[in-house]
């Protein structure tokens, strides 16, 4: 495969911001940041940032976008923690209770953005808002605390909760899992070519007998689901969950996901570019504090390293846009 025809691919963009990450880090931060020790902190918030990062991503390439997952994972963990642990029921109880208020929550965002006009922006803010409200009040009033205790059995911790090697998160290994089913799915099965459509021209999806209704419900299943599963995996590693503490998945997703070759306005990307946006953005999130570098330049870095992905991904896109008409007067 020539150069050229690798940065026509969604994903160039993503490994290119990656190979400069990945040099900018090894000047500043020396070996540090790739031993055994340090890697796991970046590879461990990558992997659950990840989990959430895939479906939020396919949603952006079928052009809707879903934030309510910074309430989906504390309500993930709250669900499990109160029903396993506050009230004593089998922790496979817990967990499909997590599971299963991430399709409920998935369906609402779902319907209402397919049966509606309102954008799934300010549909999934109202839920976002509501689930806070929910998740903090059915605290309260069933644990009378804003954190509650969970003590899994050893089968849910080498499942779902425990430390590889003392350092790595075994929801690295459900992260990879992910990914392969996902890529899987989009690029080699039928569903995928109906998510492009779908984020080319809804339209004209619906009118070549593409499900658009079906598909658009089924990503924000997926990802209120995902996002209540990383929620769950927590307070099983942790033994404990309060109801704060996802809402820095919203703007971490999103950034991981453009920085991973997806436009915003939807129609283009890749599952293997979200992946490494996400490993990208792991690196920088977690690679500041291996250096001499003031912490307070993190968030300048970030959204400079923002701002360069999308202007190369609308670069890339014209090239790939440009490049099959070429080829084919050249055939």
């Amino acid at each position: 495969m020539s150069f050229g025809t690798f940065l026509r691919k969604p994903e160039s963009g993503a490994v290119l911001s990656l190979v400069a990450v990945a040099l900018f880090f090894v000047l500043f931060a020396g070996a540090d940041l790739g031993r055994f020790s340090g890697a796991a902190s970046w590879v461990n918030f990558a992997a659950n940032l990840g989990i959430v990062a895939l479906p939020v991503g396919l949603l952006m390439i079928a052009g809707e976008l879903d934030i309510s997952i910074g309430a989906m994972i504390p309500a993930g963990s709250m669900t499990v923690a109160i029903v396993s642990g506050h009230y004593g029921m089998p922790i496979a109880v817990g967990i499909l209770a997590a599971l299963a208020l991430g399709v409920v929550v998935g369906l609402i965002n779902g319907i209402l953005t397919v049966r509606t006009s309102v954008p799934s922006l300010i549909i999934t803010l109202a839920t976002l808002v509501a689930m806070q409200g929910i998740v903090l009040s059915a605290s309260v009033l069933l644990t009378g605390n804003a954190s509650v205790a969970l003590d899994a059995p050893a089968w849910a911790k080498t499942l779902f909760g425990t430390l590889i090697g003392g350092n790595y998160q075994n929801i690295i290994l459900w992260w990879l899992g992910f990914t392969a089913i996902y890529f899987v799915a989009i690029h080699k099965m039928p569903i995928g070519n109906w998510l492009f459509a779908l984020g080319g021209d809804k339209d004209s999806a619906r009118n070549a007998g593409i499900p658009t209704d079906r598909l658009t419900i089924g990503l924000f299943v997926l990802s209120a689901t995902s996002a209540t599963f990383v929620g769950m995996c927590g307070a099983i590693l942790f033994n404990s969950a309060q109801v704060s503490g996802g809402m820095n998945y919203i703007f971490n997703a999103v950034v991981s996901v453009v920085v991973g070759g997806v436009l915003l306005t939807g129609g283009f990307g890749s599952v293997l570019g979200i992946f490494i946006g996400t490993l990208t953005f792991a690196i920088v999130s977690q690679g500041i504090y291996f250096t001499q570098i003031d912490r307070n330049w993190s968030s300048l870095i970030i959204g400079v390293m923002l701002l360069v992905a999308v202007l190369m991904n609308n670069a890339f896109r014209k090239m790939a846009l440009s490049y099959a008409p070429r080829k084919k007067s050249e055939d």
